[in-house]
């Protein structure tokens, strides 16, 4: 196969193109294509044979049910979603700057570092930018970092959630979350003598995050450094929402964030139980696509973050386990 050099394929791939592949993914059909494109079916096939030549490479096999990506094609296939994801952000972007609204920034955080460190920087660019419109999308690490691969959001406050992701994505620390056990107030472990966490593991049932995130997974490393098996009656919630109400109205043992469950701590309405975790937990930091320069709203919220993760840094490290 010859290969394909970035001159020609900026020459040659254009935005119809690109319309094209996405299309074709989504509707896996030539003559509903055709239709959404407005163009006949026979210049829908000359297209696609367009950008298989510049490819030299079948993109997409035909049979009478319609089309099915290749290897390659599927390569290309999440190239034209990135790319027609970032136009149409760009188009917006710019309208909302002609109009004088000021534009928009997209965020995923963490439910650890959300509450705290990044609201204080959303609340502090508001003010400096009150026109300026932001979206806060609260996931876990692998979600956002999913979310950022598809350009639908500018940036994560996160952490890597595998290992070859620092080839997609540039990586500043911030900081680190305390993971806490916790349970509702009226539990029977609140009142007892102090519990061993074997015991914990083994006679009560636990509320934890989805095995994909690197909490989880730094967790079960941990209880594998210490021989422990992980705990048989599990519940896995990405929500954190969902967790809270479910802690709450069960035995259940919920490992979370410290910032995240402070104010339930402080309400009385959850008591946090006096046992070690989240040790092997990585760093969390700003995480950004390789090679793409920020926006300058963008830029701005990133310098705000690091501030406000460098005034609380001595207060961090006290209690980051």
């Amino acid at each position: 196969m010859a290969l394909v050099s970035r001159t020609t394929l900026l020459n040659r791939l254009r935005y119809k193109h690109l319309l094209l592949i996405r299309l074709l993914d989504e509707r896996r059909n030539l003559h509903r294509v055709a239709e959404a494109m407005n163009i006949s079916q026979p210049a829908a096939t000359r297209m696609l044979r367009e950008i298989e030549t510049t490819f030299d490479s079948q993109l997409f096999t035909r049979d009478a049910k319609g089309v099915t990506p290749t290897r390659l094609g599927s390569v290309l296939i999440q190239f034209a979603h990135n790319a027609l994801t970032r136009l149409d952000r760009c188009a917006e972007e710019l309208q909302r700057f002609r109009t004088g609204d000021g534009g928009e920034l997209a965020i995923g955080a963490i439910m650890g570092a959300a509450p705290d460190l990044v609201a204080e920087a959303v609340i502090e660019m508001k003010q400096d930018r009150p026109l300026l419109r932001i979206r806060l999308m609260g996931e876990t690490s692998d979600q956002l970092l999913d979310l950022l691969s598809h350009s639908q959001i500018d940036m994560a406050i996160a952490r890597f959630s595998s290992a070859l992701q620092h080839n997609e994505f540039d990586f500043e620390p911030l900081g680190n979350e305390r993971m806490i056990a916790v349970v509702r107030r009226d539990h029977a472990l609140v009142n007892a003598p102090t519990p061993r966490l074997p015991d914990l593991l083994e006679d009560w049932p636990w509320l934890l995050q989805p095995v994909e995130t690197p909490a989880r997974q730094a967790l079960e490393k941990e209880l594998e450094q210490r021989g422990l098996v992980s705990p048989r009656d599990v519940v896995e919630c990405g929500s954190i929402f969902a967790a809270l109400q479910l802690v709450k109205r069960s035995d259940a043992i919920l490992v979370m964030a410290e910032s995240v469950v402070r104010d339930y701590l402080e309400f009385g309405v959850l008591t946090a139980l006096p046992v070690s975790l989240g040790e092997a937990l990585a760093p969390f930091g700003i995480l950004t696509r390789r090679g793409e320069r920020l926006s300058e709203a963008g830029h701005q919220f990133a310098a705000v973050v690091r501030r406000h993760a460098a005034a609380r840094a001595p207060s961090s490290a006290a209690l980051t386990e």
